[in-house]
């Protein structure tokens, strides 16, 4: 446990020292195993000119970019680069965010507030949207329109049948994070064109990637502003681009189409606030880390990274592929493979996995999909793949002789009846209580067979549980 206010200040060394022990608790950043929440180019000397350049810009404030012109570079600079790789004209404009959430919220609020006279907004979504899409319905009072796909892809007849004189906006997926797919993006912007609405692609995850495999022949639909009828997109730089954390870009076709994005409040005795974000203050360093990122690797050294990211996914699809007890769930047509089960407990599957150095991202049952578990392949991926085949095999070997959780019967529950004292309980009864999150399938196993509400409520309890004062 650390104390963060100690009565007397403790020495820089002490201090760095009981930081790296804190780290060695977490998984692996780097090495190719984890398959979620990191993206690792194995880049040698990468991080070390991202941690410096960080260092230079860590203390400008992007609140106000005449104080601050080098950070006003720095975006444009990004933006542009976002710009030139995904399709975008002269008249391309765009916004440097904290992250792909931040991204989506803002193109929903530019939407929405191009339509002052519209009273009730709604947006309209693939059920394999990512989940950022609620969550900006749910802050910017939007109305969300999920509509089910046809073979884990948007489905443009039933998206166009949801469009309505309220709709201010449709969304698809390039691609999609669960499965990895790419949404039929030019049937949907021409399906936007049409009814007159905005279409914004979600390329957060994989936009930075795609148009590398799109070089090397691999069989994608158009996806970016190139396509008519796009509205806007948005890119993460800190996932294939390789920046650190906390770096998106959202890009408008116009400047006409972003100025919605603005928020701007000068009524009250203080400076005007001009915010084209969500966040006022902003630190330089993440921006500095990424414009030092980019142009350390320049485009040569992304199509190379692409490369050595397709070899990879094409080994561990092989893999999959070649191992009874599991099976490919969607084509590893991108950076993503998703697998299901053909005779395995999935959770128990992940659990094993961990075991021996792999670590998964379980996804739970919704609606008629069955639960998965998801590898997000980075070009780190393609040194360490040859050895996923041969601990897959153990790791099914092992889940079968274990067999499928059991659970003993629970109560009836509504999100209604979750509280503090019950979510404690829990926690303690499945061997959490101690902070040792290596054994999840009988947590997974539970939330698999929650209805999604009561899920929410679930995990919503246990983040607090964990989120307690030091």
């Amino acid at each position: 446990m650390i104390n963060a206010l100690p009565e007397q200040g403790v020495p820089a060394d002490q201090v760095l020292a009981e930081l790296r022990e804190l780290r060695t608790a977490d998984l692996p950043t780097h090495g190719g195993r984890l398959f979620a929440y990191v993206y690792d180019p194995a880049v040698d000397g990468l991080d070390e000119l991202a941690r410096a350049a960080y260092a230079i810009s860590a203390q400008v404030n992007g609140l106000d970019p005449t104080a601050f012109p080098s950070l006003l570079a720095m975006e444009n600079a990004l933006v542009g680069a976002a710009a030139r790789l995904l399709g975008g004209d002269a008249e391309t404009v765009g916004s440097v965010t904290s992250g792909g959430t931040e991204s989506l919220i803002l193109a929903v609020k530019a939407a929405r507030d191009a339509h002052p006279t519209i009273a009730n907004p709604r947006l309209v979504v693939p059920s394999t949207a990512h989940a950022a899409f609620a969550k900006a319905a749910h802050y910017l009072r939007v109305e969300l329109d999920v509509v089910p796909v046809k073979g884990l892809r948007a489905d443009p007849e039933a998206m166009a049948a949801a469009v309505g004189p309220d709709t201010v906006l449709i969304a698809a997926s390039a691609p999609s994070y669960a499965h990895g797919v790419v949404d039929p993006i030019p049937q949907l912007a021409a399906i936007a064109a049409e009814r007159g609405v905005r279409f914004h692609v979600d390329a957060c995850f994989g936009g930075w990637v795609l148009p590398y495999l799109r070089r090397f022949g691999a069989d994608l639909p158009a996806f970016d502003l190139s396509v008519p009828g796009v509205t806007s997109i948005s890119v993460d730089l800190h996932k294939y681009a390789y920046a650190p954390k906390g770096v998106s870009v959202l890009l408008h076709r116009t400047e006409t189409l972003r100025l919605p994005q603005y928020f701007a409040y000068a009524d009250w005795p203080g400076y005007t606030m001009i915010n084209p974000v969500i966040s006022s203050t902003r630190s330089g360093g993440p921006i500095a880390a990424a414009v030092a990122t980019l142009r350390s690797i320049g485009d040569a050294g992304y199509q190379e990274l692409a490369l050595k990211t397709r070899e990879a996914v094409r080994i561990l699809a092989d893999a999959v592929s070649a191992t009874d007890g599991v099976r490919l769930y969607a084509p590893a047509e991108t950076s993503v493979v998703c697998l299901s089960s053909d005779g395995v407990d999935l959770f128990v599957l992940a659990d094993e996995l961990a075991a021996r150095g792999w670590h998964t991202q379980p996804q739970m049952a919704y609606a008629d999909l069955p639960p998965t578990i998801h590898l997000t392949v980075t070009a780190a991926v393609r040194s360490t793949a040859a050895d996923f085949a041969p601990d897959l095999t153990a790791a099914v070997a092992a889940a079968k002789a274990r067999g499928p959780i059991e659970l003993p019967p629970l109560p009836p529950l509504t999100p209604e009846m979750i509280t503090p004292a019950l979510i404690a309980d829990l926690a303690e009864g499945l061997g959490l209580g101690g902070g040792d999150f290596s054994q999840m399938a009988a947590v997974n196993t539970i939330l698999n067979a929650a209805p999604p509400a009561l899920r929410e409520a679930l995990l919503t309890g246990f983040l607090s549980l964990l989120q307690r004062p030091a």
